[in-house]
């Protein structure tokens, strides 16, 4: 006789184990039923039949929904962390890229009226090459030439002219004060070391010295060929206030001569 309500809650457990039970009962070809379980049907199964497994397992809510939402490691999820961390691992070994080089200043622009007085002087296929204050005496000049561009027939090193000026602006006029074209001359006559016969071709190279000012270097070509003399070197005179040849020690100014005849055509 059961005397309490809380003598019941035992008995109503066992009578529930036993239908669930009933998942552990041995396979028989007869189709079993809930009516037809017995004591011994759920729990004396014999050791040779392995017993059933419960299609969920046993615990909390929280514990089977863990179980169940939970992925499995696999192959593939192994494969792939292992592509992640050698990409990863490559992306940090890797060198660090080298700073783009920086690109050279642009050269200014030449302005218009130096351009013109450039043309006027040379023709249309002129290049400025310096303009400023190129003497140090407070004067604007320019030093423009007829470039001949590099190609087969031009392999020379250096910048290879056919004509050369060097103009000054005086008051706003831009005046010729030195040329280079067959021959080196200036106001004054024909620079000395200048060859009596004509010249086609001149490598030209210049300096800018910061108290005596421009340099220039004019080495005579015979055609597309280089002669291997020395050049001939051209400052501005402060004393005769003019352009002047020098001498070989590149020291000492030359007094320009009114004619060829008379002007040192060899140079040694």
């Amino acid at each position: 006789m059961i005397s309490s309500v809380k003598d019941t809650q035992p008995l109503k457990l066992w009578q529930y184990a036993i239908p669930l039970a009933g998942c552990r009962t041995k396979r028989s070809s007869n189709a079993s039923t809930m009516q037809n379980l017995t004591e011994s049907d759920c729990f004396l199964t014999p050791a040779n039949h392995p017993a059933a497994m419960p299609s969920l397992p046993s615990g909390t809510g929280s514990k089977i929904t863990k179980y169940r939402v939970a992925p499995r490691p696999t192959w593939r999820n192994a494969a792939l962390g292992i592509l992640v961390a050698c990409l990863l691992a490559g992306c940090s070994d890797a060198p660090a890229e080298k700073p783009a080089a920086e690109a050279k200043p642009a050269a200014p622009a030449v302005p218009e009226d130096i351009q013109s007085a450039a043309d006027s002087l040379l023709g249309k296929e002129t290049t400025v090459l310096l303009f400023g204050e190129l003497t140090k005496d407070g004067k604007q000049e320019f030093l423009a030439a007829n470039v001949v561009p590099k190609s087969s027939k031009n392999n020379l090193p250096g910048t290879i002219v056919t004509r050369a000026v060097l103009a000054e602006n005086d008051n706003g006029q831009w005046m010729e004060i030195l040329r280079c074209d067959e021959h080196l001359k200036n106001a004054k006559g024909f620079l000395p070391g200048t060859p009596i016969g004509g010249v086609t071709g001149w490598r030209l190279a210049y300096e800018q010295d910061p108290e005596k000012g421009l340099a220039l270097y004019f080495t005579p070509l015979k055609g597309a060929v280089d002669t291997h003399t020395l050049p001939i070197g051209v400052r501005w005179n402060p004393d005769t206030r003019r352009y002047q040849s020098l001498d070989r020690s590149y020291e000492h100014f030359l007094i320009e001569a009114p004619s060829l005849s008379t002007a040192r055509s060899s140079l040694r």
